[in-house]
């Protein structure tokens, strides 16, 4: 017998442990990573400034992003093919609610797929226009739902994150720890934000804090911090009405009488209107607001919070 005869006889018993050894170390296709993992949701948010307070509840869990460009009115918005094909994309879409997107039933209608609606101002309750807003306002309803411009108001956002928290927790119950205590640091930072807007505000004179500006956008401000709305050109919550000539007049006694300093444009609004009864009352004409969307990154509103100090300071400089 040659020295591998007993080689030969013993070959097969080690080949099945090979083979034993080779299955017991493969990855069970029923565990893999690729099958048992499900995948990330696709969140899409119809504003930038919302798109920021999103990002902060999702922190580095999920990519977020933003239907609208910087700078555009959501009063004003077209939605093009392009956006249908990111709504039909998205499995999470986020936006503010209360009729401020009043494109969004027709851009749902013509998206395909299914996903979960978060409405970040869901549970808020509109606000009621003050006797001196209810005389000067003649015009039209846009927006049936009420004031939209919750935002505006940094306590009232903390009702968009608990919103955005729960939505997420909804379709990743996984990160749901992760998203409360996002959440719960984040409204810490609206808290301070709240705290500091009522420290500048202050510095205001309250005989001074009188807001006269483009549209019903500030509303919401000017009764967290004491302000009095004395009117706008475009008596309306939505920037897309038209005043008459009669509203104009009206205004411009508005602002006579009651000696307000300045009127207040947001970023992109016509100043011709404001310039006309700027002409006929005395006062200035403040531009560069950020109502509706967050500036360029690196400028002085490129998030939630710094957009709202940015406005802070405009106005305190305009009025005190």
């Amino acid at each position: 017998m040659s020295q591998f005869d007993g080689f030969s006889k013993r070959t097969p018993l080690i080949l099945v442990w090979a083979l034993l050894l080779l299955t017991a170390c493969a990855p069970s296709p029923a565990l893999s990573p690729r099958s048992s993992t499900p995948a990330a949701p696709n969140v899409l948010v119809v504003e930038t400034f919302l798109a920021d307070i999103t990002r902060q509840v999702a922190g580095d869990r999920l990519t977020v992003d933003t239907l609208m460009p910087l700078g555009v009115d959501p009063h004003s918005f077209e939605p093009t093919p392009a956006d249908v094909a990111k709504v039909s994309a998205s499995t999470v879409l986020v936006t503010n609610g209360v009729g401020l997107e009043a494109f969004l039933d027709k851009l749902l209608q013509n998206a395909d797929g299914k996903r979960v609606v978060i409405e970040a101002a869901n549970g808020l309750t509109p606000r009621t226009p003050t006797a001196t807003e209810e005389a000067h306002d003649s015009a039209e309803p846009e927006h049936e739902e009420g004031d939209p411009h919750f935002w505006l108001d940094p306590v009232l956002v903390m009702r968009y994150v608990e919103n955005i928290r729960d939505g997420l927790s909804q379709v990743d119950p996984d990160g749901a720890l992760l998203y409360a205590a996002n959440a719960a640091a984040y409204v810490t930072q609206l808290q301070a934000l709240d705290a500091w807007i009522r420290e500048q505000t202050n510095q205001v004179p309250i005989a001074q804090r009188q807001l006269v500006t483009n549209h019903e956008s500030l509303g919401y401000f000017a009764d967290r911090y004491g302000f009095q709305i004395i009117g706008a050109i475009v008596p309306s919550v939505s920037s897309g009405a038209s005043p008459s000539a009669q509203q104009l007049a009206a205004l411009v006694d508005q602002i006579k009488a009651t000696g307000a300093r300045a009127i207040f444009l947001e970023t992109g609004a016509n100043p011709q209107l404001a310039e006309q009864v700027a002409a006929e009352t005395g006062a200035s004409v403040v531009t560069g607001l950020l109502s509706h969307s967050l500036s360029a990154p690196g400028g002085e509103g490129a998030t939630y919070i710094e957009m709202m100090k940015h406005n802070t300071r405009t106005i305190v400089a305009a009025l005190k």
